[in-house]
């Protein structure tokens, strides 16, 4: 019998059976960066490859607002809280540029602050709330649109949704 160079327990099925190999090999997920006002209605998004770090779609992000800002002034300002990810200068310029105040957590303080505190929640909870509710979109959680138009058209249409029912929601003004 010819051999085709392998020996019998060298086969495609065998090498799978005794090596881990992950799951989707040609996929490398998605990364999604999102702003939102105080009480968790998104007001942009960005999507990018996984393997994007944090702070480099943050001028992204906030170019994504399709609402006209109004102008910060000391009365008001505009505050834009961050977390240890996007602790670098070329972040708190953006913030300069743009009129938000920046409140961005130095990297090793967080950690303090929950020992110090009990009860201690960060001020980004809020956005961690909204990217809970995008997840409950199947097609965002797992990503299936393999193209990346169709993938932020979901995002949209997740956050438009989102944005309707906290509306729907909201006490009428008297």
């Amino acid at each position: 019998m010819a051999g085709d160079g392998r020996g019998d327990d060298e086969g495609a099925a065998r090498r799978r059976a005794h090596r881990a190999e992950p799951d989707r090999p040609g996929e490398k997920g998605a990364k999604r960066s999102l702003l939102t006002e105080g009480t968790g209605i998104p007001l942009g998004i960005a999507d990018e490859g996984a393997n994007r770090v944090d702070f480099k779609l943050s001028r992204q992000t906030i170019e994504s607002i399709p609402i006209e800002r109004p102008e910060p002034s000391e009365a008001e300002p505009q505050n834009l809280c961050l977390d240890k990810g996007y602790d670098y200068q070329e972040v708190r310029e953006l913030a300069v540029e743009f009129g938000f105040t920046a409140h961005i957590r130095c990297r090793g303080e967080e950690a303090k602050a929950l020992a110090r505190e009990a009860g201690f929640r960060a001020r980004r909870w809020v956005v961690e709330r909204t990217h809970s509710w995008l997840n409950r979109y199947r097609a965002l959680l797992i990503r299936w649109s393999k193209k990346p138009e169709n993938h932020l058209a979901l995002l949209h249409l997740a956050c438009a949704l989102i944005t309707w029912k906290a509306v729907i929601a909201a006490p009428l003004p008297r």
